[in-house]
């Protein structure tokens, strides 16, 4: 029995708003439970990294069929390398997340980043490096790209699957700010992650992000502390980005079959 477009539309919808909302809840869940016995936020928010990273792995490994969906990815011999495309794109999604962010602060000020910054620094260096350059990278990366993409991409398209991803992750950051500084970086990561169907180069990427944004001071992107900048980098982003999603969509193998399901039905 076939549904009709309409029908076949809001139940995409309807899944678009429910993986999400169940993940995100059970993450939160556990992240209240965590701080509770911990006490100290940064270091709970670690741990409650590093905890995702082993039940998410855990699935990926002992339920791959669970996460897997169509198009299954052509072998790699057979599709174009996109390693400097990849680049790229990740260095112009720093200098627009930075620009839009920054904008952001300086015209309208963030109490949620202040906030964010205030605990990091009363954490100490320590703590905050082992969140910024282990525990986020990896857990928010089995989070999102690991469980909550994958499940998406089960019923709806690539791009349906990363607008989704990119804004709940954002979101899930709390303020302005670091939405805004974070919003090109997803993007990239889900078109990474659904050309490689593994994590480690996302986790990379978003560890080379984290990296730069902790030593390239502030004062040196002053400059594009505004709306011109913005645009204008947001908008090279997109097209680098474009044409990277249109080597991913052509890396697919249309007519595979994953999961018993025809892969041209999952589009």
């Amino acid at each position: 029995m076939t549904t009709s477009p309409i029908t076949s539309r809001l139940l995409g919808i309807g899944w678009c708003a429910l993986v999400p909302f169940v993940v995100v809840a059970i993450y939160l869940g556990l992240g209240t439970v965590t701080v509770r016995l911990i006490g100290e936020p940064i270091v709970a928010t670690a741990v409650l990294g590093m905890l995702v990273v082993v039940l998410v792995g855990s699935v990926r490994i002992q339920r791959p069929r669970w996460l897997a969906h169509a198009p299954a990815p052509r072998p790699r011999p057979e599709t174009p390398r996109s390693e400097w495309t990849v680049l790229g794109c990740a260095v112009l999604a720093f200098l627009a997340g930075q620009s839009l962010a920054l904008w952001i602060y300086v015209t309208v000020g963030s109490a949620g980043f202040d906030s964010a910054n205030q605990t990091r620094h009363a954490a100490g260096a320590l703590a905050t490096l082992l969140l910024t350059m282990v525990a986020a990278p990896a857990g928010e990366e089995f989070l999102f790209r690991g469980l909550i993409y994958p499940l998406l991409r089960k019923r709806v398209s690539i791009l349906a699957s990363t607008p989704v991803t990119a804004v709940v992750f954002g979101l899930l950051h709390g303020n302005a700010v670091q939405f805004a500084s974070t919003l090109p970086l997803t993007v990239l990561l889900a078109l990474v992650y659904e050309r490689t169907r593994v994590l480690w180069p996302c986790v990379l990427l978003h560890l080379g992000f984290n990296l730069a944004a902790a030593l390239v001071p502030a004062q040196a992107l002053g400059a594009l502390a505004n709306p011109a900048s913005a645009v204008f980098l947001c908008l090279a982003f997109a097209g680098c980005a474009l044409g990277l999603y249109r080597r991913v969509a052509g890396g697919t193998a249309p007519g595979a079959v994953l999961g018993g399901k025809d892969a041209s039905a999952m589009q």
